[in-house]
């Protein structure tokens, strides 16, 4: 990039929001996946205005711009793969309406999650989707992945909750969509176009969502099997049941050993799974719900069961889920996290070639899942810098896509395409389907400038 330019787009935000120290470029040069691609400059916009500045110079220049957050994508869709600019929204950071009477909260992209949800729960209201990685993730790339998380099951993903959106778009152009009401069908769905584009249409400023009343009552449940189909099978029996949990989590004997050996919670370190499982409602109710449960649980082969009797108890629960990538990670220095999703009925057959193929490769792999809507999280351990173990786990997540095509399920569930998943994408959408994406590209954006080398 020419001096001049970097010059420019630095004037264009302000002293001390723009850089291009080498350590800064090292540092937004790669998310949480194994990728890493330097840009050739960091800027902290604060304002829609400002981000609409900085896009009219990429377009006049033809300089590619790549959006991130926090960086905890799991597929790659921060990686700046051809450079140019890295446009980092954390500082656009403010919450800036609770609106209890409406049901709806308006954050820029850079607010966390887990902030939201706090701030929601203090107003009586819950902001239902909760990503594994709600204490980082930024509202942007949530919305940028159409992001899920463990309450999926019940609530339902992103897009469900979106309203609205102010959109800058490749020539700078600010674009609105939505708003405020819980209803609206003017026109073509533009929310549902931009959420999960992964930053290749467009970067957002200011999100809309709804929110819900926070139920009044949760109960949350742990169930030990000492056999892993066990496991996945007693999934299928609740969803079965016609109970709907809020959430329901899986986790192998790897991942609970990688836990336990972290963090020293007790966890059962001699059994093949663990299912986490929540339920909420009306307290009326929720005490024959958790009944039930617990009897689906026995009769598919639990060895142990422990309902937590107060928010503390559940809390502590819910510990070993949320620890669980964390302890992952710790265990070797490269980790790969699939999320391959299938139908619940073909959970069992899809955690059982999961098992083989990574046995097959000579992989370990922590298996973690949104089990309830059967959004399986093989989390794989590895060094990189063997060649050899590197190109095994790459021959790992090349097989485990077509056998999840062939149980009726998807490449991704909720981290999106992104690197990781592109060169599989014609795997499962036709050359119609692929055209038209195509076509809804050029169209928001010719000159290919956002995001560029991903999955479009």
């Amino acid at each position: 990039m020419r001096y001049e330019i970097i010059k420019e787009l630095e004037g264009l935000v302000g002293p001390g929001r723009a850089s291009y120290a080498p350590e800064d470029l090292a540092a937004y040069s790669y998310d949480a996946y194994t990728e890493e691609c330097r840009p050739d400059i960091v800027l902290f916009p604060v304002s829609t205005d400002e981000v609409s500045a900085v896009m009219k110079t990429a377009y006049r220049e033809t300089i590619p711009v790549t959006a991130r957050g926090s960086g905890t994508n799991l597929a790659g869709e921060s990686v700046p793969v051809r450079g140019g600019i890295a446009m980092c929204l954390t500082r656009m950071d403010k919450i800036l309406s609770i609106d209890s009477q409406n049901l709806t909260a308006t954050v820029q992209p850079g607010v966390v999650n887990m902030d939201l949800q706090q701030a929601a729960g203090k107003a009586g209201m819950m902001y239902p989707p909760d990503p594994a990685s709600w204490a980082v993730a930024t509202m942007g790339g949530t919305v940028g992945t159409n992001a899920g998380g463990p309450r999926t099951l019940k609530y339902g993903v992103t897009k469900d909750y979106l309203l609205g959106l102010t959109v800058v778009l490749a020539d700078g152009a600010i674009l609105q969509t939505g708003g405020r009401t819980i209803k609206n069908v003017t026109g073509y769905n533009l929310n549902g176009l931009f959420c999960g584009s992964e930053g290749t249409l467009g970067i957002f400023t200011q999100i809309t969502v709804r929110l819900i009343p926070k139920p009044q009552a949760e109960r949350t449940i742990r169930a030990d099997f000492a056999n892993l189909e066990d496991c996945s099978d007693a999934v299928s029996a609740i969803m079965a049941s016609g109970i709907v949990p809020a959430a329901l989590e899986l986790m192998n004997r790897f991942a609970i050993r990688a836990v336990e050996k972290s963090f020293g919670l007790g966890l059962p370190v001699d059994m093949d799974g663990i299912l986490l499982i929540q339920v909420d409602g009306n307290p009326t109710t929720l005490a024959g719900e958790v009944g039930h449960i617990e009897r689906i649980l026995r009769d598919t082969g639990a060895v142990n069961i422990i309902t937590a009797e107060d928010p503390p108890d559940a809390e502590r629960l819910w510990t070993a889920r949320r620890y669980a990538g964390p302890a992952l990670m710790r265990l070797r220095p490269n980790t790969i996290t699939e999320d391959v999703t299938v139908p619940v009925s073909n959970l069992t057959a899809m955690i059982r070639k999961v098992v083989e193929i990574c046995e097959r490769h000579r992989i370990q792999v922590g298996v973690l899942a949104h089990a309830g809507d059967g959004n399986l999280h093989p989390c794989m351990v590895f060094d990189r810098r063997d060649e050899d173990e590197f190109k095994r786990v790459r021959m790992v997540c090349e097989d485990l896509v077509p056998e999840a095509l062939a149980l009726g399920g998807t490449l991704s569930g909720e981290h999106g395409i992104g690197i990781a998943k592109a060169p599989f994408l014609k795997l499962e959408m036709d050359p119609v389907a692929l055209r038209v994406m195509q076509g809804i590209k050029d169209y928001f954006d010719p000159k290919g400038i956002l995001n560029p080398g991903k999955f479009v």
